[in-house]
């Protein structure tokens, strides 16, 4: 083997080395359920989240983070979306409605920048939707990512946070990029959407959940500016 080849097995083994699983396979130590009162298990080395009638949505969290990598496979009955929040917090006391918000929201609610995971024919999977404050896409989507998502199957997802900018990719295929300056840090959550009265309950589930925290400015492994 060459110096050069030498040299990326040693930058791809570092880098490899700086991962973080954020799921052991076989409990939930660690996270913390925040929003609603939607239940999180674990079973046969999954976290698996059932909707709860009447309960509003759900989050289960961990961190916080600033910029990193956040990898994660996902199974979403097509009855329900979800998503994966980033950099995202949790208001502590009754907030007034502003400007910004549109609308007033109790302790307890959460907010952020959500990755969304939904439904093939929906054509929104992996954009950016801002989640309990703006209430709006934080991006237009890729008209070649609109069929990535996989109905009743497990779906890989790569989310890259860092500085202003976000990034994903679903099923190796690139969601979004958009840029937002609102939030610097915050917690990793994974969604159970609420759901209407009289239906459910619903299921969706996360499995090789990692994380791989960046240096500000630090290109990502394995990704392509």
């Amino acid at each position: 083997m060459n110096l050069a080849a030498t040299l990326l097995v040693l930058s791809l083994g570092l880098a490899d080395d700086r991962w973080v699983p954020l799921f052991d396979g076989k409990s939930l130590d660690g996270w913390t359920v925040r929003g609603g009162f939607a239940t999180y298990k674990v079973e046969d080395g999954v976290i698996v989240g059932s909707t709860a009638e009447g309960s509003p949505n759900t989050f289960l969290c961990k961190g916080d983070f600033a910029d990193f990598v956040l990898e994660v496979e996902v199974k979403c009955d097509p009855r329900l979306n979800s998503g994966v929040q980033v950099r995202s917090k949790v208001t502590e006391t009754d907030t007034p409605k502003t400007e910004e918000t549109k609308r007033a929201r109790p302790a307890g609610v959460v907010y952020g920048p959500q990755c969304e995971i939904a439904r093939k024919d929906t054509g929104t999977a992996g954009r950016f939707y801002d989640e309990g404050r703006r209430g709006r896409w934080l991006d237009e989507g890729r008209a070649d990512a609109k069929d990535v998502f996989k109905d009743d199957d497990w779906n890989q997802y790569k989310i890259v946070v860092q500085g202003k900018r976000y990034r994903s990719w679903v099923n190796g295929v690139l969601c979004a990029d958009v840029t937002d300056d609102v939030d610097q840090k915050g917690f990793i959550g994974l969604q159970v959407h609420g759901i209407a009265k009289g239906e459910g309950p619903y299921q969706v589930r996360w499995r090789k959940v990692r994380v791989l925290e960046l240096k500000p400015g630090e290109k990502a492994p394995g990704v392509n500016d």
